[in-house]
């Protein structure tokens, strides 16, 4: 995000809401310290469940640079969810304020903290994290090179979905190589319709346009019924899918 402009966007709403460079690298620092504060930081796995949207965006960025994060399809059924916690070996879960779906009642039956998500409405992706204080040591600060960032699993073709662990170094390296190869400048708008629980929305669209510079418009997801009128409303210069 080095190449971001204090006051430059880089990730808008479906609305043409902004938040800022300088607004989202404040709130990088301010995240990691309240999860500092109740007691998670590097090398602890931090399961998400968020729907599409500015803050799912946002909390990627911010817990993968103090944590390691582990988004989870908010559409999972119970067993589902109970089978990704356990295997993750997640010490949080973080969802929506108010949620009250399987995901709560996983983490509930398996004793895994939950921490609230309280978006602020002035500004997409801005949030409040509320949660009580768990136990143990914590490393804290930004994560270095090597520190995990990023966990996801295998859709399960040879029976069991497996973990893979992505690095810091990793992110940066494929998010650069993206906004080179596809040229991305500072003054490009991605449209993202894909879900962020998935390598290719987090990555080809998030990240590599925050690599660049540039910004990201992150809607809830693909709507055939809408698609064109984001992109007339929005004025994208490209999007993935």
């Amino acid at each position: 995000m080095a190449s971001g402009q204090e006051t430059s966007p880089a990730i808008i709403s479906a609305e043409d809401k902004v938040l800022t460079y300088g607004s989202l690298l404040r709130h990088i620092e301010s995240c990691i310290t309240r999860l500092n504060e109740l007691g998670l930081g590097r090398h602890d796995r931090v399961a998400v469940v968020l729907p599409n949207g500015p803050v799912m965006a946002s909390a990627f960025v911010t817990i993968a640079s103090g944590a390691t994060i582990a988004p989870l399809n908010p559409a999972y059924r119970y067993d589902e969810f109970e089978f990704y916690l356990k295997d993750l070996g997640a010490r949080a879960v973080v969802l929506m304020q108010g949620e009250d779906g399987e995901a709560r009642r996983a983490a509930q039956d398996l004793s895994i903290p939950i921490l609230e998500v309280c978006p602020v409405s002035h500004s997409p992706g801005l949030f409040q994290l509320d949660g009580e204080g768990i136990s143990g040591d914590v490393t804290e600060g930004f994560s270095e090179a090597d520190d995990v960032a990023l966990i996801l699993h295998t859709s399960g073709t040879t029976s069991r979905p497996k973990i893979v662990p992505l690095t810091q170094a990793n992110l940066c390296v494929s998010a650069e190589n993206i906004a080179a190869t596809l040229q991305l400048k500072n003054d490009d708008l991605c449209l993202n319709v894909m879900p962020l629980f998935h390598i290719h929305g987090l990555i080809a669209a998030v990240l590599s346009s925050l690599a660049a510079g540039g910004s990201v418009a992150c809607t809830s997801g693909f709507n055939a019924l809408n698609f064109f009128s984001l992109v007339s409303a929005l004025k994208p210069s490209w999007y993935t899918a």
